[in-house]
Parts: structure tokens; C-alpha cells; sequence
């Protein structure tokens, strides 16, 4: 008698309960994930002694609190990654981050990291929910509208995740029919619905829903910028791969509220005093180098006036 084979789908979809219990996994008290930062290759950043900045109320209402209160991604393996277990972040922004509360006179130990999905960035700055956001944030024209952005502090490209034995998808131009996945809010969503419109456009709050629904079938492809990309493939080699060559430039900076032109400035100081000392560098080696794309070479600091 032959033995039922199980179907393509539910191999995959146990794939995908396999890659979620993996993630969670990672999160255990006393294991770092695996190929995840660790804590002893991460800069220790030296603390502004007497730093001031008296003409920024996001700074003082920090001061008055005693620490600073920070936007972040909790799915992104080696950018923002949350521990289930212990609640801590970890990842390439979260270190952009604390560098920043350093240079801002604060403890980076004492920053509070607060998850903020990808539609709701603008309104948590205007809200003075958070002090400032470090997320895979693009800088763009329409944004500055709404909040102001220090950086960039990187330069990302677009680009798409697939299953490792999809033969159909080597880049946006094969996506006409396809149903592809990016996070709501976010700049590839829009970029993919404007520009190829014969796509079939799903959006999620979180980027690791899509990663999810790609594994068992529901997508076709995931499409963001290739550092969220790079984590996730990093995570599965055995079933995703990045398709393609980047179709964008997506400057990453850091949001603050759009009238507060004395934290932006002060943040673009410290993003180039990091770059100069090393912390730049040595952030990204213990985390999204781990991937195994090296540094590139950090992107000038863009200091627009205030408007």
C-alpha cells in the first residue's frame, strides 16, 4: 500500500509553525538568538555629561520624566526585534537609538521602547506618545509634512521575499497576478500599489504576518526594504530567498515631532559624532552584518531648514 504523501501546503504550513516556535524560541532568557546580536560585541556608548537642550520640549518633557520614550519595530530580525520571554529589544535601530539617548545625555539603559506599527508612526509623534521613532523609516517628501527626520543614518532598497522554490518572481515586473504582502503604512506598500498596479496589493500591520502567510501559501511574495528582507531569509534559508536586485533607495532616518527643529539637529550631531567614533560601524557588525552583507559606507546627514 503506498503511503499519502502530505501535500505542499501543509508542508509549508508546518514549516511556518516551525519558523514562529523558532522565533520564540530565540527569545529565551540566557540564549541569544542564533546569529542574533549579542551583547558583548555591541558598543558601549559613553553618556553626555551636562548635555542640554533647553530649546527642544521633546527633550525637556524627557528630562522632566527622567528617560526617553522610543518608537520601534518588535519583528524584525536583526533591526527591532522584541524578546518574548524578556521583553527587551535588540537589533540595528534599537542600537541607532540608544546611541541617540547617549549623545541626548541619557542612560540608554533607561530608554523605554515602545512598539508602534508602521501606520500609526506619524500620529504617535504628533501625540507625543514617543519622544522619537527608530524604525525602518523612510525619509520622504510627504512625511516631512507630518514629522521631522534627523539622518539618514542608512540607505535601503526595495525589494522582495519569496519562497526558495518560486520560479515565477525575479522582480517587480513579474508581479502582475500576484499577490503580494508589505506591511500597512508603509512606503513599498505604496510604491507597489502606484507602481504596478496589476499587483494584488495585501497589507498587515506587522511585516512577520506576511513572512507567516507567504510560508503557507496565502502570498505570493513579501516586499519591503531588503534589511527587513535579509533578517527574515537569514532566519529560513531553507524556504525564503530575496528575489532580485533592490528597485528603490529608502533613506532610513529618525523621526521626531515636526516642530521640535532643536531635537533634530541635535540628533543629526549625533548620528555623525557615532559614525566618526566607530559605534556605527561596530552597531551594525554585531547586528544586521550578521546577515552577511557587510557595512556600507553611512550616507551623509541631510540638515534641511526648518519650515
Amino acid at each position: 500500500m503506498n503511503r499519502l504523501r502530505p501535500t505542499r501546503r501543509a508542508r509549508t504550513a508546518f514549516v511556518a509553525v516551525l519558523l514562529l516556535s523558532f522565533l520564540a524560541a530565540c527569545g529565551k532568557e540566557g540564549s541569544p538568538p542564533v546569529k542574533g546580536p549579542r551583547a558583548d560585541q555591541l558598543p558601549v556608548y559613553h553618556v553626555a555629561a551636562g548635555f542640554q537642550l533647553p530649546d527642544s520640549p521633546t527633550w525637556r518633557n524627557a528630562r522632566s520624566r527622567g528617560h526617553l520614550v522610543v518608537g520601534a519595530k518588535e519583528d524584525q530580525p536583526y533591526l527591532g526585534e522584541k524578546d518574548p520571554a524578556t521583553g527587551l529589544y535588540s537589533g540595528y535601530d534599537i542600537e541607532i537609538a540608544r546611541m541617540m539617548s547617549a549623545s541626548l545625555g541619557f542612560d540608554p539603559k533607561t530608554v523605554v521602547f515602545r512598539t508602534i506599527a508602521s501606520a500609526n508612526r506619524e500620529t504617535a509623534l504628533q501625540n507625543g506618545q514617543i519622544d522619537y521613532y527608530v524604525g525602518t523609516y523612510t525619509i520622504n517628501d510627504l512625511r516631512k509634512r507630518q514629522v521631522g527626520f534627523a539622518g539618514p543614518y542608512y540607505i535601503a532598497g526595495q525589494s522582495l521575499l519569496v519562497r526558495k522554490d518560486e520560479k515565477g518572481i525575479d522582480g517587480p515586473q513579474d508581479l502582475a497576478g500576484k499577490k503580494v504582502c508589505s506591511a500597512a503604512g508603509s512606503t513599498p506598500l505604496q510604491r507597489i500599489q502606484r507602481d504596478y498596479p496589476k499587483a494584488i496589493a495585501v497589507a498587515y500591520d506587522t511585516y512577520s504576518i506576511c513572512v507567516d502567510n507567504l510560508l503557507s501559501l496565502q502570498v505570493d511574495a513579501v516586499t519591503t526594504d531588503d534589511t527587513i528582507l535579509m533578517g527574515f531569509a537569514a532566519k529560513a534559508p531553507d524556504e525564503l530567498r530575496i528575489a532580485g536586485r533592490p528597485f528603490s533607495k529608502e533613506p532610513y532616518g529618525i523621526g521626531v515631532p515636526r516642530g521640535d527643529t532643536a531635537l533634530r539637529f541635535a540628533l543629526d550631531d549625533a548620528i555623525e559624532a557615532h559614525e566618526k567614533n566607530g559605534d556605527w560601524k561596530k552597531a551594525y557588525d554585531a547586528t544586521l552584518g550578521l546577515s552577511g552583507v557587510p557595512a556600507p559606507q553611512p550616507p551623509p546627514v541631510d540638515r534641511y531648514p526648518a519650515s
